[in-house]
């Protein structure tokens, strides 16, 4: 496997544009609408919320291989060696880790709505969710959106910041502090991908920040 930087832009298929509209906005109709049919987010529907995520997920991926014909380092899976990948994903990690926990103390920030939600939830289904998320929000946020916003004629720097506002405004159910530490972390996320296109680095970092700030706690609580 070579670096990214050698790998060519991908065209545009007219699927290109749906996977997209899944890309920016699929996981915040699909939380919206769950949420009207069950505000309180009990385990069910919080079960059908990430395997929805997951369906829109698989539903990028297909247009990637059937319709746009592109293989997956053109949304930067594979366009580095695993151990790059992995040591760089732990460097993220660490940067975002000072810059949350940065914000976090400045802002007073606890957690907020989200945050209680996922208290009231089981350990094993929050770990679902702390996967699906860096994995999924990574796909559509970073690999995704930056290429095939650049592959319709956006310069790199629009290509990451209109996926960048979307995911930050997404955390809008944490509370105003919760959308500032998305827009640092996830700026941090961006600059790293505009940079390295290693979306596999990105997926572990977002993963380790994840794990640390919710799984981690809940573990030592329960010890």
């Amino acid at each position: 496997m070579t670096d990214g930087h050698s790998q060519p832009r991908p065209g545009v298929s007219p699927l290109t544009w749906v996977g997209l509209l899944i890309a920016l906005f699929g996981m915040l109709i699909v939380r919206q609408v769950v949420l009207f049919f069950a505000p309180s987010m009990t385990v069910g529907p919080t079960i059908c919320r990430e395997s929805l995520h997951w369906v829109c997920a698989i539903a990028v991926l297909f247009i990637i291989k059937r319709s746009e014909r592109l293989p997956l380092t053109s949304v930067g899976i594979g366009t580095c060696p695993l151990w790059r990948s992995l040591l760089w994903g732990l460097l993220l990690a660490a940067v975002c880790a000072a810059v949350g926990l940065g914000i976090a103390v400045l802002t007073h920030f606890g957690g907020g709505k989200t945050g209680e939600s996922l208290g009231r939830l089981p350990l094993w289904l929050v770990l679902f969710i702390v996967i699906r998320a860096g994995v999924v929000e990574e796909f559509f946020y970073r690999g995704y959106a930056i290429e095939r916003l650049q592959a319709i004629g956006l310069n790199k720097y629009a290509a990451a910041a209109i996926p960048l506002l979307v995911f930050s405004l997404g955390h809008w159910g944490g509370g105003w502090a919760n959308v500032v530490i998305a827009l640092a972390l996830g700026g941090v996320l961006s600059a790293s991908y505009l940079w390295r296109r290693d979306l596999v680095a990105n997926i572990i970092g977002h993963f380790i920040v994840d794990f640390f700030g919710v799984i981690l706690p809940r573990l030592i609580h329960h010890s």
